[in-house]
Formats: C-alpha cells, structure tokens, sequence
C-alpha cells in the first residue's frame, strides 16, 4: 500500500515519474502542464530523484534531448501542452519510428488561434498519426498509475515505442484529489531495468536516424505499424500484472451500465466522469443509455472496440476537438471507420463539444443522449456531426 496524499493530476504524474526512477527530464514551461516539472526539478534539487534536470529553451529541443538521452538507454520523461506539443511535431516522429521507449505526459489544452489555455484535445489530435502509444485518462489516480504502466509497455521488448498519457487542461491537471501514491521500491519491482538493444555504445557502434531511400522507407515505416499491432494485447498484459502488484486495474476502455444500452454515450477522459452521473439520470427516465471510454487511443484496438459497439442501436459520440474539413471529429470518423465493411451497423452521431475548456454538463450530455434517442426512433441520422452548444447554431434532429 502507497501512502494517500491529496494531489493534483500535475502532481500525480510528477510522483509516478519519481518512483520510476528516470535519469533523464527535460522539459520548458507551458500552462497547463508546468507544475508536472516543477514539482520534478523540486525532486531533483533536494536529492529524492538522482535525475539530470534539464531546463531547455524550447519543446523541440526537450524531446529532441530526452530522444538522445533514451538513444543511449536512459530512462526519460518530458511533459507539454498545446503549442508546445505543435513545436514538438517534427521530432514525434523521429522518436516513433526510431523505437524510442519513452513517457511523455500532456495536460491537453486548446491551440491558437485565439489564444486559449483551456481544455480541448486538439493538440494531441492534431499529432494523432505520430507513431506514439496514446492513453487518456479520467483521473488523478488514473494518471499516476498509468505513467508508471507506460514505462513497463514502452520498455517490453516487443514494442518499444513511446507513449503519452492525456489529461485534460485545468479539469484534471489542477484538480486535486486524494491519490495512493505507489511505493518507488514496489514500482521498481514492477518497473525492473532490463537491457535494450541497439543502443548507442561505442563498444557496439550501431547508427539511429539513417537516411533511407524509396527501397528501405517503406519497411522502416511498416515496422512502427507491427510494433504497434502488438501494443493491445502487450497493455492488457501490463495492467493485469500491475493489478497483482497493486490490486488496481483499468483495462483497455471502462463500461459503465452497457449491458442492456440502446444509446451508447462514448466519451474520453474526464468528461467520461460527468457522463456516469448523466447516464444515472437517463436510466431513472427510463432511457436505456450506457457509457464506452476508449483509455488507450493509438493503436485502436480495433477487434475490442467493435465487439462492444455493435451491440448498441445508436451512438451518441462525443469529441472534445474538430477535425477542421473531415465529416467528423476524429473519434468519430476513427469508429465510423470500424464498421466500413459491416452490413449490419449501429446509427452514429457526432457531437463536438468543450472546445476552448467550456464546461461539458451533466445537463448537456443527457440532451445528448436524448437527441440520440429522438434519431433512433426516427429509424435515420439527418446530421451527423453537431456542434454542439455553439451559440446561434440549432441542433435539433
């Protein structure tokens, strides 16, 4: 049993880092993400994390340090948010496709423009295709252990590839709540050191971020795609061994109240929290709603997500980004796409809501549901993607 200290998201990651013991972090400030590296550079500097700190001029050169770092088999962390994550988008991909087993945290927060230091998730969705492992969150405790269940999965021999663990902007980096912080002599149990191949070591000289031409490109590329193929299964793994270290497990999506849904809620991170109290409510209206959180994003387990769907009339599914151009945010079109080839598929709706950290209520959620529902009776979908809340904009079915 860890000790329980009342902790922001921010600070739960920042605990998880230090009982994983990493040697190297790199970081530049930038709301609402800041106090994640704060509280590590106070780790460092009063001796409870032997860790080279790094305060970097930018966040293309924190990733490009700890990507040096994790090329010669240190253990690595770095955080962001918003722009810093956009100024980060050339080096995501040299730390994907090099098979970089690295952890970032990102307090997700809207891009400019105007400027917004709020919650959206349109920086990381912008960055989805990156070659990055992506977990999202619904909690303080949810983020603390899943930092430190990231590191088992980057580090797995067979995958290798980094990973980033969301959470929303403000509604959870600085909320508090009580957390279990995890014992670093239990993490490191769970958490061994193991040998990585083809570091660099002049003693077995090898060469990282090569220049291929047409005849190799592809393969390199394909490689990250198998990689990640394996990561489902591999989490899973992960998290059943942390349950038997820890006795908490969070699987690969959370369900609440699916099994008889006729409206199937879908949300992630925390606005996944306020649909649980929402779906409580539909059910006393005598609604037939369920709740589906998708945790692990990228790679989407495909098979998993639509053995669950299939099973609803329609889905009411929520995104906390745009897709500027595309039918759809891009959860929907990610699940729309799930059923391409299938005769028989739920209706679908999309409901773009929160951009720029405006409140997602309980109230809007069961109006969303309650939409759902008039379309499913309808036996059609006549919009498919609704903005929803946007002043002066109708939404009606």
């Amino acid at each position: 049993m860890g000790e329980k200290m009342f902790l922001s998201t921010n600070y739960a990651v920042a605990y998880a880092v230090k009982s994983c013991d990493v040697d190297v972090v790199a970081a530049y400030p930038i709301t609402p993400q800041t106090p994640v590296v704060e509280k590590i550079s106070e780790f460092v500097a009063d001796g409870e994390l032997d860790a080279e700190f790094i305060p970097i001029e930018s966040e293309h050169s924190a990733l490009s340090a700890v990507i040096g770092a994790s090329a010669v088999g240190a253990r690595v962390f770095t955080a962001t948010a918003s722009q810093g994550l956009a100024l980060m988008h050339e080096v995501l991909f040299i730390a994907s496709t090099m098979r970089l087993p690295m952890v970032m945290a990102i307090a997700n927060r809207s891009l400019n423009t105007p400027l917004n230091i709020h919650c959206d998730y349109q920086d990381m969705m912008a960055s989805r295709d990156c070659g990055w492992v992506q977990i999202y969150v619904s909690s303080a405790q949810e983020a603390h252990d899943t930092i430190i269940q990231a590191y088992r999965l980057a580090e797995r021999s067979d995958v290798l590839v980094p990973v980033c663990v969301c959470y929303d902007g403000f509604v959870l980096s600085h909320t508090y709540e009580p957390v279990e912080v995890r014992e670093r002599d239990e993490v490191l149990k769970f958490l061994p050191r193991t040998e990585r191949p083809n570091v660099l070591d002049p003693r077995r000289p090898v060469t990282m971020g090569v220049m291929a031409l047409p005849d190799y490109a592809y393969e390199f590329k394909y490689q990250l795609v198998d990689a990640l193929a394996r990561v489902p299964r591999a989490l899973e793994e992960v998290d059943k061994e942390y349950e038997r270290a820890f006795g908490v497990s969070y699987r690969l999506h959370e369900e609440y109240r699916t099994e008889d849904a006729e409206v199937l809620l879908i949300a992630m991170g925390a606005i996944a929290s306020t649909a649980k109290i929402a779906i409580d409510e539909l059910r006393e209206m005598g609604i037939r709603a369920g709740l589906f959180r998708p945790r692990l994003y990228r790679p989407i387990p495909a098979e998993l997500w639509r053995g669950k769907l299939e099973r609803a009339e329609i889905l009411a599914i929520v995104d906390r980004t745009i897709s500027f151009g595309a039918i759809g945010g891009p959860l929907f079109t990610d699940i729309a796409s799930l059923f391409a080839n299938e005769t028989e598929r739920p209706l679908m709706m999309n409901f773009i809501v929160g951009l720029g950290g405006r409140d997602v209520t309980v109230r809007d959620l069961v109006e969303i549901v309650r939409i759902s529902q008039k379309a499913l009776k309808k036996g059609r979908v006549e919009r498919s993607c609704i903005y929803y809340g946007v002043r002066g904009v109708g939404y009606g079915e």
